[in-house]
């Protein structure tokens, strides 16, 4: 059976197949290959050439967000838009004067639209390069002042999305039976978090709650257009998998919050998936105290980069009885347990030991580091993970 295949069988919850593993070193690769650290037996290889050596599967949810074409690819990722050539999906704005300039570090866009100008800023320097980071910073909001509300909207009525279905199949010709090549829409799947994610800083939103709130929902239903758009053209690619929302955390995203102004989109578009033949993959990967319970709710298929503790309060035991076998967890072993400056050598080996007695039978489990594989890992730690997956055997139900 593929390493694509034996996740396909963890996401419906079947038996009978070998525990898929399928660590993320993508951030990793990229910084060790930059400074020239890579284990010497890789040093002139492909991420993909690691992979298949390791013979673990390959992690193709998250996207290399500079794996662009042109800076029109880029340019409107400070109001949240993504048009990376891989997604199954593009957005065009019409009606928009948009005007972009680069310079070193820095992208700055302006949006001119009959209600004002809409600027922005991001940045990608040679740190975030070195970190392995891809997505840029944004230096700039593109929400000042409640003035703002008329001309982010009207940008979002005026945004068309087209299918880019050979480009999505291009990146799951490229990945094949080595994993899920997952199809990536927006890391928002409602108009309320979407504006506290992308459009303001954190402050600003809740200020916003309270001083104007009559706005900010207005807009949020202008989002949620937009969003279900890009949901309806993505359900119909080739993608098995759809990948839409990320990060959330009970302290941001808190549970009344969750439930009032994410779930009722999550629950939308997990129907419309599945009425498809498909799943929705959402990316977890923070404190989830009080949001379990919510993604049971939301009827999501996959928990994406779930990281227990000890990056986290809860335990991984707790998470599993509580998904009770209905959702599928990729990830699960914390980023920190492969740095040594983290856990001694004594201690990874007694973290290791206590975790696998929680994964149980194994059933509803793509193993992955949560929520992602750390430049400076312990290379060592990682093939001994690698070795102890391969010696837990068949999953059983």
């Amino acid at each position: 059976m593929t390493h694509k295949a034996r996740m396909l069988a963890a996401i419906r919850g079947e038996s009978d197949y070998e525990l898929p593993w399928a660590p993320r070193l993508d951030l990793w690769y990229r910084a060790n290959k930059l400074a020239g650290t890579l284990p010497s037996k890789y040093k002139n290889s492909t991420l993909m050439e690691i992979i298949d050596d390791l013979d673990v599967g390959y992690h193709a949810i998250v996207p290399n967000f500079q794996d662009i074409r042109n800076q029109e690819d880029e340019a409107d990722r400070a109001i949240g838009i993504y048009n990376i050539h891989t997604m199954p999906c593009s957005t065009t704005l019409k009606n928009v004067k948009r005007r972009v300039k680069k310079e070193e570090y820095q992208t700055m866009v302006s949006y001119g639209t009959p209600f004002g100008d809409i600027n922005t800023k991001v940045i990608y320097n040679d740190q975030m390069r070195k970190a392995g980071v891809t997505i840029t910073h944004v230096e700039e909001y593109a929400f000042k002042s409640y003035k703002d509300y008329k001309a982010l909207g009207y940008i979002f009525e005026n945004a068309e999305i087209v299918p880019n279905y050979e480009g999505y199949q291009n990146f799951a010709n490229a990945i094949g039976d080595r994993g899920i090549a997952a199809g990536f829409v927006n890391s928002s799947p409602s108009g309320m978090f979407f504006i506290q994610r992308e459009l303001m800083p954190l402050n600003t939103f809740f200020y916003e709650m309270n001083d104007h709130y009559n706005e900010l929902f207005e807009l949020a239903k202008k989002i949620d257009s937009y969003l279900d758009k890009v949901i309806v053209v993505a359900a119909d690619s080739a993608a098995e998998v759809i990948f839409i929302g990320a990060n959330y955390d009970s302290t941001v995203t808190y549970p009344p919050f969750f439930k009032r102004y994410i779930l009722p989109s999550l629950i939308k578009y997990s129907q419309l998936l599945h009425g498809k033949g498909k799943y929705l993959l959402t990316h977890t990967d923070g404190e989830n105290r009080g949001l379990l319970e919510h993604y049971l709710e939301a009827q999501i298929d996959i928990a994406d980069s779930i990281c227990p503790s000890p990056m986290t309060s809860l335990t991984f035991e707790h998470i599993r009885e509580t998904f009770n076998n209905k959702i599928t967890i990729m990830g699960g072993i914390p980023s920190v347990t492969l740095l040594a400056s983290s856990m001694t050598g004594n201690e990874f080996d007694g973290f290791i030991n206590e975790f696998f007695r929680q994964i149980g039978t194994g059933e509803r489990l793509i193993l992955g580091i949560s929520d992602t594989t750390p430049p400076t890992a312990s290379w060592e730690r990682i093939i001994k993970l690698n070795e102890r997956i391969k010696k837990f055997g068949i999953v059983r139900s």
